[in-house]
Parts: structure tokens; C-alpha cells; sequence
């Protein structure tokens, strides 16, 4: 309707505006709402539990939660141990053991990450692996995390080898022991 104080519209995103003598300001209750930079791939570190000071790698955010935990969370893929530094005196044999990853998966409160600048995106491809029908059964849990660390080695490996890639100062970054 049209009134003495102004013209009433819809906005881009369905909410009614006022403009009128005061300014333009909306009607009802509005919420201001930071971007979302918690995005797959983005490298956080966990902050709380059994896996806190150790990195990780955004696989899939909740932003609103889901059924079984009703509060925004992200699943993760981590570096539960870092591998090790080898030199050239070192056997095959030892410099295999050293250069191992092991994983982890967990769901994690938004509360307890902090993301870095770090984006660990392109080769490493962990949806497609970790999923919540994996996350739901131990078996599938197991197999994922077998999964996860065929990904991580091969990335570990490679990003030793090759110092172009565009996303290689993240990967470096994730397999490095955190130092505080």
C-alpha cells in the first residue's frame, strides 16, 4: 500500500523495505550475518578434545546442524601425526616409517576450529571418500579413514617432490607439526 511516509518494495532477498523521510531501514527484525569462509578445504586448527593443536581439513560444513547435532559443526579430515623429518643416512625402510600420515575424522563444534588463511583444494578430494553414510557405521568410518590416508600420503609425497603447484604453501603448511 502506498502511505504518507513512503513506498513499500520487495528486495532481492524477499523482505519488505521502507523508504520514507527517515532513510531506508527494513521492516521486522533483520540479522546481520557474516560470509561463510569455513568453506571445504579451508585448513583450521582444533581447538578442544582429544585432537586439540592438530590440523585439519574442512570436508563438509553444517551450517544450521543436522538431526543428531542440532548446533553448527563441520566434518574434518586431520593430521593425527605428522610425519617426521628424514635425512640421506636413513634406510628405506626407516624413511617409510617417518614419512607415514595417520588420519583422522571428526565431527567439530564451529566453537572448538580456528581457520587459518591456508586452502588445501584441487588433488585433495576427501567428499567423494567421506560422507555422512561413511561417518555413520564404524565399518564405514574404517574404510574412509583408510581412504583419507591414501590422499594424504600421496599428497605428502608429492608436494615434497613438486614445489609449483599453486596450493602447495597449504599442504606444506598441514603436514607440519604445529609449534607453539
Amino acid at each position: 500500500t502506498q502511505s504518507t511516509w513512503g513506498l513499500l518494495f520487495q528486495t532481492k532477498r524477499g523482505k519488505a523495505k521502507n523508504i520514507g523521510k527517515e532513510g531506508v531501514f527494513l521492516l521486522g527484525a533483520h540479522k546481520d550475518v557474516m560470509g561463510k569462509f569455513i568453506k571445504p578445504g579451508r585448513v583450521v586448527l582444533l581447538l578442544n578434545g582429544r585432537f586439540a593443536g592438530k590440523k585439519a581439513v574442512v570436508v563438509k560444513t553444517f551450517d544450521d546442524g543436522s538431526k543428531g547435532r542440532e548446533f553448527g559443526h563441520v566434518l574434518v579430515a586431520g593430521v593425527a601425526k605428522a610425519p617426521l623429518r628424514v635425512t640421506k643416512s636413513m634406510g628405506k625402510k626407516k624413511i617409510a616409517k617417518r614419512t607415514t600420515v595417520k588420519p583422522f575424522l571428526r565431527y567439530v563444534n564451529f566453537n572448538h576450529i580456528m581457520p587459518t588463511r591456508y586452502l588445501v583444494t584441487g588433488d585433495i578430494e576427501l567428499k567423494s571418500h567421506v560422507s555422512d553414510e561413511a561417518m555413520s557405521s564404524a565399518d564405514g568410518r574404517k574404510g574412509a579413514k583408510k581412504e583419507v590416508k591414501k590422499i594424504f600420503q600421496e599428497k605428502y609425497s608429492k608436494a615434497k617432490t613438486e614445489k609449483t603447484e599453486k596450493n602447495t604453501a597449504g599442504v606444506q603448511f598441514l603436514f607440519k607439526k604445529l609449534r607453539f
